[in-house]
């Protein structure tokens, strides 16, 4: 039986930014005003963070919609037991028109994309056990490695793209914004330079891909829709797309209504996109964190293309 989660904005302004993840005490949380290179816990910055909020309470009352026996409190309340999050988009009842705003997709830094990733930052964004907990799920559900005719795209892509050690593929291409980091990542067999946030259209041919993966850059996508479009044009039917986040971001760089929620907000947010993209199988959210409370969290909102798409 469905249930309806609705939050007042007052209310929902009174939640952390990150509702499910807990301070592990970052010793290197830092900001990324000055151009450093490690990602920041986002929650650091709420009181600074120039709130626009253009979902509001039409976000929190409307749009947000889950199933189960939690109420909309308890879920939130309870978000911290592992776990929970992965009820947050369990049958859930979406209005018929997407609800978000363009001031939604705004950020407290609107400058050129191309000069912030201009230097590259060869440095992981996310824990050690973090990263391990990817790894180790995508070799659940990745393809077996060198599987003849298997093609992957790792979008926003760097000079790490944390697979399987030793994984390969025939092709597996990275798209990111740096090629000094793409080079250097050895994983690729090619890489393409784009800023998707200027031209979400993918260089890439119908049904080419049988999965492809986003890490930890879902928050800066400004125009989610069109990717999440083009991703599902690109993949086979049956592909498999893994966007995964946690509660780390450069956050001057990240849209405002991710920055202005929580844990389980974000995985709310991400399966809109692949609903309202279309195309998809209803989305559906795993928590993988690997140590809540002691590191960096880990969610992965995943969805296949449709057969018939």
């Amino acid at each position: 039986m469905a249930n309806l989660y609705r939050l007042t904005l007052q209310q929902r302004h009174r939640l952390p930014p990150v509702s499910t993840g807990v301070s592990s005490g970052y010793s290197t949380s830092l900001s990324c005003v000055s151009g450093v290179s490690k990602k920041s816990d986002c929650r650091r910055f709420k009181a600074s963070r120039r709130l626009v909020v253009g979902l509001g309470a039409a976000f929190c009352s409307q749009f947000m919609t889950m199933a189960g026996t939690l109420g909309a409190n308890s879920l939130i309340a309870s978000a911290r037991q592992r776990g929970a999050v992965e009820q947050v988009l369990k049958d859930v009842q979406w209005p018929e028109q997407f609800s978000f705003k363009e001031e939604d997709f705004q950020r407290f830094d609107e400058s050129p994309d191309s000069l912030f990733y201009e230097t590259p930052r060869f440095v992981t964004h996310i824990d050690d056990p973090a990263i391990a907990a990817l790894t180790k799920y995508y070799s659940e559900v990745f393809p077996p490695s060198n599987t003849p005719g298997v093609s992957i795209l790792d979008l926003c892509s760097s000079w790490v793209s944390h697979f399987p050690p030793g994984y390969k593929q025939d092709r597996i291409v990275g798209m990111g914004m740096n090629e000094e980091e793409l080079k250097r990542n050895p994983v690729l067999t090619e890489y393409v330079v784009q800023d998707l946030n200027l031209n979400p259209k993918l260089p890439f041919e119908d049904n080419s891909f049988d999965v492809i993966t986003n890490v930890v850059s879902v928050d800066y996508l400004t125009k989610p829709i069109e990717v999440f479009k083009e991703m599902c044009r690109v993949l086979k039917p049956g592909g498999l797309a893994i966007v995964s986040f946690s509660n780390r971001c450069f956050w001057t760089k990240a849209i405002s209504i991710w920055t202005s929620t929580g844990d389980a907000d974000h995985v709310m947010i991400v399966g809109a996109y692949f609903h309202y993209a279309g195309g998809y199988e209803p989305p559906q959210a795993v928590d993988i964190s690997p140590n809540p409370g002691r590191s960096d969290p880990m969610y992965v909102v995943y969805s296949r293309k449709a057969s018939t798409a």
